[in-house]
């Protein structure tokens, strides 16, 4: 595939293992502008880029609103530089949700498992007193 080669909706969801409903949300969200050509919507190389990090970013947790901010910031002029430090700040943000989470998780599990300890030897119990009668 060429760089400047346009895509047509099938040709995204196969690339990018998308629904079209997936990429018709994204381009009412104004996250996507695809060309327009009736009811034919072609992709350009820019549109396939911003797909890319919409993906990375919802795959990382982030909101689409986070993934607005970083898009539109592609166009600042510096370099990207704004937009990289915004990115950064939004992953320091969310790693360290991530990490509270896991804390959470890490806990629930812990608990959950003596949980089933406690369960298993009731059953046992059980089960040991049905067969001594």
């Amino acid at each position: 595939m060429t760089e400047d080669k346009l895509m047509t909706i099938r040709e995204m969801c196969d690339a990018y293992e998308v629904t079209p409903r997936t990429l018709r949300f994204y381009e009412q969200k104004e996250l996507l502008t695809p060309i327009r050509e009736g009811q034919k919507r072609l992709y350009t190389r820019r549109e396939r880029a911003r797909l890319t990090l919409i993906l990375r970013g919802k795959r990382f947790g982030f909101s689409l609103e986070d993934i607005r901010q970083l898009l539109d910031l592609y166009s600042v002029g510096d370099q990207q530089r704004t937009q990289l430090h915004k990115a950064y700040e939004i992953a320091e943000a969310r790693m360290a949700e991530m990490i509270r989470q896991r804390e959470e998780l890490d806990v629930a599990i812990g608990e959950l498992k003596d949980q089933m300890e406690w369960g298993a030897k009731m059953i046992a119990s059980m089960e040991n007193k049905a067969a001594a009668e």
